[in-house]
Order: structure tokens, then C-alpha cells, then sequence
């Protein structure tokens, strides 16, 4: 049941990522408020999907899709999805609000108020956060099992994305949509997609998945880190996971994507291949390595730029 408690030190989270498509922000504050709430989060938690036998700890990659989170649950290495469930925000909508304009009311206080009246807001502010938390444990029963203390920090998490999420749907969206491909999804496609975010915002759904299943790379949250892009909110994904057939555009970007493009059948206004070079075969001291992942960013960079800005900036989807 979702109100029981995790039965194993190993039913924890050890690591929370973001959509970046749906979950967006360029304001340096709100992405703080995120890092801060997930690592509240990270660091003491019980957290156990039900119903599955797949043992933890767990990763779990977070999206928003219409008026639904999606708590995608994975394992933390290899990121083969283990379960996944679509939370409605309706019945949090006015705990949501309420969340913010008491944490308002408790920052004011500590900056002016007398110390009863601190201590008056801090206690409507637990009493939310306890009611929120057992509002969500209640509407995870037999999906995830999660403990008060975890429910608590959950919904503060969930606060702190969803009013900056942008909200677009695929479906019926006329953005021009850009998909790339490469072996891992750990190196070239994410960077590749994190650039047209980047160099497009909310002009353009770039989307990336590998060949096979990867993991994350340190070495990519550096250099994307260089240009003010938080790569930390990726999680790898493959080709067989996407739920979308269509792309305008598609962009193989090693060479074993071209044929599982072939292979999966999808409908694209164009495919291409771009022959780069993957730093994580590089060889040598950390400063050499750093230069092949900088050199990777900076050619994807322009490349993207070149290749997408005119279409978009005509508003043409047909790439």
C-alpha cells in the first residue's frame, strides 16, 4: 500500500532528473529552488515502487504532461525503466497554492515579523505540508510506497517545478520537433538537444535518445555546466522507449543510428547524419578529455545553430 513504509535501506532514491522539455526555466533562481528541493529529497527518503520486483535504489526522472506528472521510475545505472505512474496536480491545486503563498508569508515574517509570529506561520506551514503529504501518499497507494518525511519533500519538489513547467503537448503542438540519435544518449545526442533548447527556447521540442541504454557522464555536466546548461537533469533514454513517430527532423549523430532509425520505422520530413566524434573514447589526462567533450560542444553548437535557426526563425516546419 502507499502508506506503508519502505522495508530496505536499498528502497531509496539515489538520483532525481528533470524533462527538460517540460520542465524548463531560465531564471538561475527557480533552477535553484529545484537543485535545493532535490537534494532535500536526495538525502533522506523511503522510496519503493509496489508491485514490481525489481530491487532499489532507484532513480526517478520526473515530466509534466498536460495536468499530469509523470514519476517515471528507473534503476540508477542502466536507466531501464521498472515502473511509472501519471500523478493528476487537480487534487493538489489548492495545497499547491497554499504552499507558496505561506512560504511568502514565512519568508516576510523572518525578515520583519516578531519571533510568536514566525512561529505561528512556521506552524500553518507544517500543517500543509502534512496535509500534502498524506494527500499524496494517498493517491500513490499501491503505486509507490513512500514514508511521511519522503511525501513531504516529494510535494515540495513537485511545487517547485510545476509553476514554471511549459506546458506542451506534442500532439497537437506546431513546433517544429527535432529528434537526435546517437549510440548511449549519455554524450552527443544530449548535448546536441540541450543546444537547441538552448539556442531556440520554447521555439523548438528537441528531443534525444541513444541506441542502446547509457548513463550519465560527469564529464558532459562539466562542459554544458561552462555555458549555463544543467545537464544534471538528463536521463538516458533509447529509441524503442519513444512514445512519439513523427520528428520534422532527425539527426543521427554515430554510426550505428542510421539503421535503428531504419529499423524503428519512423515517420521524419528528413533525416541526417552527422559524423562527430565521441570524446568518451578519448584517451589521456583530465585536461585532454575536458578538450574533447569542450570541442564536441562548440562544433554541435554552431551546427545546430546553422542548421535549425533559419527554419525556425521563418516559423517553417518543414525542416
Amino acid at each position: 500500500m502507499g502508506t506503508e513504509q519502505a522495508a530496505t535501506s536499498k528502497d531509496r532514491l539515489v538520483t532525481v532528473t528533470l524533462d527538460p522539455n517540460t520542465i524548463t526555466s531560465i531564471n538561475p533562481d527557480e533552477v535553484h529552488e529545484w537543485r535545493i528541493a532535490i537534494y532535500d529529497l536526495l538525502e533522506d527518503n523511503a522510496f519503493k515502487p509496489a508491485r514490481v520486483s525489481a530491487e532499489g535504489p532507484y532513480a526517478l526522472h520526473m515530466s509534466i504532461i498536460g495536468n499530469y506528472i509523470l514519476l517515471d521510475v528507473r534503476h540508477p545505472e542502466t536507466f531501464q525503466p521498472i515502473a511509472a505512474h501519471y500523478l493528476s496536480l487537480t487534487p493538489f491545486r489548492r495545497l499547491i497554492r497554499d504552499y507558496f503563498r505561506i512560504r511568502d508569508a514565512y519568508y516576510e515574517a523572518i525578515r520583519s515579523a516578531q519571533p510568536f509570529q514566525i512561529e505561528t506561520v512556521d506552524m500553518a506551514r507544517r500543517g500543509m505540508h502534512n496535509e500534502a503529504a498524506e494527500l499524496l501518499r494517498t493517491r500513490l497507494t499501491n503505486k509507490i510506497i513512500v514514508d511521511l518525511n519522503t511525501a513531504r519533500r516529494l510535494f515540495t519538489l513537485i511545487c517547485a517545478v510545476q509553476p514554471y513547467a511549459s506546458r506542451i503537448d506534442e500532439a497537437t503542438s506546431e513546433l517544429p520537433t527535432v529528434l537526435f540519435v546517437c549510440s548511449m544518449n549519455s554524450v552527443r545526442s544530449p548535448i546536441a538537444a540541450a543546444l537547441a533548447r538552448q539556442a531556440f527556447p520554447g521555439r523548438v521540442i528537441a528531443r534525444s535518445v541513444g541506441v542502446n541504454g547509457g548513463k550519465a557522464d560527469q564529464f558532459v555536466h562539466e562542459v554544458m555546466e561552462e555555458i549555463g546548461i544543467d545537464m544534471s537533469v538528463h536521463t538516458p533514454h533509447i529509441l524503442d522507449e519513444l512514445v512519439a513517430n513523427h520528428f520534422d527532423l532527425v539527426i543521427t549523430l554515430s554510426d550505428d543510428a542510421p539503421d535503428a532509425v531504419e529499423k524503428k520505422g519512423l515517420e521524419a520530413g528528413a533525416i541526417e547524419h552527422w559524423q562527430v566524434d565521441d570524446p568518451s573514447l578519448v584517451e589521456g589526462n583530465r585536461t585532454l578529455v575536458l578538450g574533447a567533450y569542450r570541442e564536441l560542444r562548440d562544433g554541435l553548437r554552431k551546427r545546430v545553430k546553422t542548421r535549425l535557426g533559419p527554419l525556425i526563425a521563418s516559423g517553417s516546419q518543414n525542416l
